[in-house]
């Protein structure tokens, strides 16, 4: 057997882009790849206490905050951890021109600044339809990735006062804030390493840009049918929408279930 290990989004991937819900046959599909020994990762943007659902399906092994933080069976195997202080700072700075942030610790939280455009990527990126709790306080928390939420014009403001941070856009109003490089392809090298694996030997799925470097690193790097265009062009095969059995349907395709 030449892949030993898949990696899915989350989002738009095992769950429908239309509602967010997990069709019954990608729980199957997902339990097959188990019950015949592949290793399962779900690789996502949201915090782990967002993916009880997938721990109840079978999968123990989680990149989350769009690859700041690796679990495997409860234990940390890889985390960037951002500057609190750095974290002050930028928190006071988010609020005093109106843009907010997320803060990915263990749980989400976020900033008091609220609005429908904010709501609505929230929902777009995380299927949230409610905001999360406000933290004043999460900058003195242990944060594996902070989110802003602004477009590339107001962007400009945090780049001269912040210069030695990177902003990362992956979403059209969203932008990790980093000090050190995060994403799902550098939590998948340590990943394999963590299991003696190489990246021929892995597979991955995803709908959204921030999937792009999955895809790239892998084998065979496989997009969603509701993926955007610049991801498709990036994938070694496109299957069908999350909507209907795209997973299901690639996984027989290649004969792995």
């Amino acid at each position: 057997m030449k892949h030993k290990i898949i990696f899915f989004d989350v989002d738009g991937t095992i769950t429908s882009y239309k509602d967010g819900t997990i069709s019954q046959s990608t729980k199957t599909a997902i339990k097959k790849l188990l019950d015949y020994g592949f290793k399962v990762v779900a690789a996502t943007g949201r915090p782990l206490s967002m993916c009880n659902e997938l721990v109840e399906i079978g999968i123990d092994t989680f990149i989350t905050a769009n690859g700041a933080y690796v679990t495997h069976q409860g234990s940390c195997i890889h985390k960037i951890v951002f500057p609190n202080e750095t974290a002050r700072l930028f928190s006071k700075f988010a609020f005093e021109q109106q843009n907010a942030l997320t803060y990915y610790s263990d749980t989400l939280h976020m900033n008091e600044v609220q609005s429908p455009k904010i709501q609505q990527a929230l929902y777009e990126t995380l299927r949230l339809q409610e905001f999360p709790p406000i933290n004043v306080e999460a900058h003195l928390n242990e944060i594996y990735l902070l989110c802003l939420f602004a477009d590339d014009v107001e962007i400009e403001k945090y780049k001269k006062q912040f210069p030695t941070i990177h902003f990362k856009r992956w979403h059209p109003y969203i932008v990790n804030v980093l000090e050190e490089d995060v994403s799902k392809s550098v939590a998948i090298k340590d990943l394999l390493d963590y299991f003696g694996l190489k990246k021929e030997e892995a597979i991955a799925f995803g709908d959204g840009e921030n999937d792009i470097d999955m895809l790239e690193l892998v084998d065979l790097g496989i997009a969603m049918g509701n993926a955007n265009e610049k991801l498709k062009s990036t994938a070694n095969f496109v299957t069908k929408d999350s909507s209907e059995d795209g997973i299901e349907w690639a996984l027989k395709k290649y004969e792995l279930i």
